[in-house]
């Protein structure tokens, strides 16, 4: 079984000084499977002194995090999960301010300074925003891992130009780290970090190392002595063990379930009978069934026979089912009710009454701009829904999109995808291999570059492309270009044909949907939806394209008609 994340931690605070205590700090560590899928979450916020409720604005900083972070989604990565709750906390703070008598003066307001360390997998996620630190102690020493954002008047005055409250908007230093076992991060404020230095910080955990809050109590108690007018605080953590590989909610399923039996019609099966057989591949087994609960029918699918004992498969097949819970759409495909514990390994998902865009194309070959404007803006509205989650599906094809007896169109198989959040909680590398269907890959796919919303949006473009033309706008040769100088020689071909009638201008927002270069495509959905209904007056304005690009053939056959006119004159003398 693999290890879990381990830490220890010790912590302590004092008001020192002060009349009052207005630092708040907090961790905490769940259990599983939000330690694999969400990770060691720890915080530290400094109120202001010349602010009176500045206690009210750290510790709801503190108490704010540590609750909503473990509330987001478990497909988002860390970094949009802490900005999410931060901002959140952050645009609260300052309508407190600007709803109370300090309005008018900030230095009174609802602020505090935040420092939040989050451990997740192998790697540190830091945030932090005003001039509460966060250090890694090494054998050379302390090394400061955070930017103060504290601006010097003069040498004995200074005040934060960045703090949790002050503006409606915030922004929010981010970076990451690679985690080791042994690796000591420390969260301090600064009453203790002025106060202390590197050789007694080591020396005080070194003489505690079974106990880190007396580690972190002496610490204190040293800045104290040496001074400090200021409340003081320190949170030290120490990383004990990392995870072998993720041990989230996938996982343990393939862990602990065993493989479903063959199944045949009419067969009873973990509360399901067996309709029919609806189509079986190298990969999966799928079936219509009925749930003998609520009689609803559903979508059954088992795993290869002959690839079950590739873990990395059989996580990517159980990831349409995990995915298909967090995403609600009505153009991506939705799950089953789940009203009873598995005692297999399988996935069950809504059945859909319809065909594949596959099959749709085989029946329509030539369909008119409008059908294909009405499928395209469902197909990017889940997109836009799986995008929000920050889930790239990297297979979009005309396989993989299914029209309901309604003419609703809906996203399926989700064995491609890729989930930030997953991806941070996996200790393995990515794979290299191309994660979908060659002709509709972007190019980027091909030089081993990990995807983005642009690939998503390129493969969008490239169904569109096919649906009115039939064919791919560069044939086969982007599989082949797998350098940047053999994709900028790719070249675009043209949609406008003399047998259909598609403006010049979808053409032009065609090209830039599938442009090679993901920064010259669109950057959101919903300016390729608009431009396909919307001409572009850029496009518009553009001037046509030279008869070479064109019409080639015709562009040589007038030079060589124009040369044979000249050599017949000059014979002629």
């Amino acid at each position: 079984m693999s290890r879990q994340l381990k830490v220890s931690v010790g912590q302590h605070s004092d008001k020192g000084r002060k009349a009052s205590n207005q630092d708040f700090h907090g961790c905490y560590i769940p259990d599983e499977p939000q330690l694999s899928m969400k990770g060691i979450a720890f915080a530290m916020a400094d109120g202001i002194s010349s602010s009176h409720v500045s206690h009210i604005a750290s510790e709801t900083a503190v108490k704010s995090f540590l609750d909503d972070y473990f509330c987001t989604s478990e497909a988002w990565s860390v970094k949009q999960s802490v900005q999410r709750v931060i901002n959140a906390t952050n645009s609260w703070l300052h309508s407190q301010t600007l709803n109370s008598p300090a309005r008018y003066d900030k230095d009174k307001g609802y602020i505090c300074t935040l420092s939040a360390l989050v451990i997740k997998a192998a790697t540190a996620h830091l945030f932090h925003v005003g001039d509460t630190r966060i250090y890694r102690l090494q054998d050379k020493g302390l090394e400061q891992l955070t930017h103060d954002h504290r601006l010097w008047v003069s040498q004995e005055k200074s005040h934060l130009s960045r703090a949790l409250g002050i503006d409606a908007i915030l922004e929010l230093d981010h970076q990451t780290l690679p985690v080791s076992v042994g690796d000591i991060y420390l969260l301090a404020t600064d009453g203790v970090y002025e106060h202390t230095d590197a050789e007694f910080i080591r020396g005080a955990i070194e003489r505690y190392p079974d106990d880190l809050n007396e580690a972190a109590r002496s610490i204190v108690d040293q800045a104290y002595q040496q001074g400090s007018a200021d409340n003081l605080s320190i949170q030290i953590v120490r990383v004990d063990a990392l995870p072998q590989d993720a041990s989230h909610s996938l996982q343990h399923q393939i862990d602990q379930l065993p493989f479903p039996p063959v199944l045949e019609a009419r067969a009873s099966f973990d509360g399901y009978t067996i309709l029919r057989e609806l189509h079986a591949t190298s990969r999966s087994h799928v079936y219509l069934a009925q749930d003998d609960e609520t009689g609803i029918q559903v979508v059954l699918k088992s795993p290869s026979i002959d690839l079950r004992g590739d873990p990395h498969y059989l996580e990517h097949f159980l990831m349409e089912e995990w995915i298909a819970r967090r995403v609600n759409s009505a153009h991506v495909l939705s799950t089953g009710p789940q009203t009873r514990s598995r005692n297999y390994l399988y996935t069950v998902a809504e059945f859909i009454d319809g065909q594949t865009l596959k099959q749709w194309l085989t029946d329509t070959p030539k369909p008119d701009l409008e059908a294909v404007r009405s499928i395209i803006e469902q197909v990017a509205k889940g997109l836009y829904a799986l995008h929000r989650m920050e889930i790239l599906h990297q297979d979009i094809r005309p396989e993989n999109i299914m029209i309901d007896a309604n003419g609703t169109v809906k996203i399926i198989d989700f064995g491609s995808a890729r989930v930030a959040g997953i991806v941070e909680a996996s200790t393995r590398s990515e794979q290299s291999d191309i994660p979908g269907t060659a002709l509709y890959m972007a190019p980027e796919y091909f030089m081993g570059e990990v995807g983005t919303v642009q690939s998503d949006i390129y493969s969008l473009g490239v169904l569109t492309y096919h649906m009115l033309t039939g064919a791919f706008p560069y044939g086969t040769q982007v599989s082949r270009s797998r350098t940047a100088a053999a994709q900028r020689r790719l070249t675009y071909r043209s949609a406008l044909d003399d047998e259909r009638e598609i403006p010049a201008w979808i053409d032009e927002t065609l090209r830039r949907a599938v442009h090679p270069n993901p920064d010259k495509r669109y950057q959101e959905l919903s300016e390729f939806t608009f431009d396909m209904r919307q001409p572009n007056r850029a496009y518009l304005n553009k001037t046509r394209p030279p008869l070479l690009e064109r019409n080639p053939v015709l562009f040589w056959q007038g030079i060589s008609a124009v040369l044979a006119m000249i050599i017949v004159m000059l014979l002629s003398r």
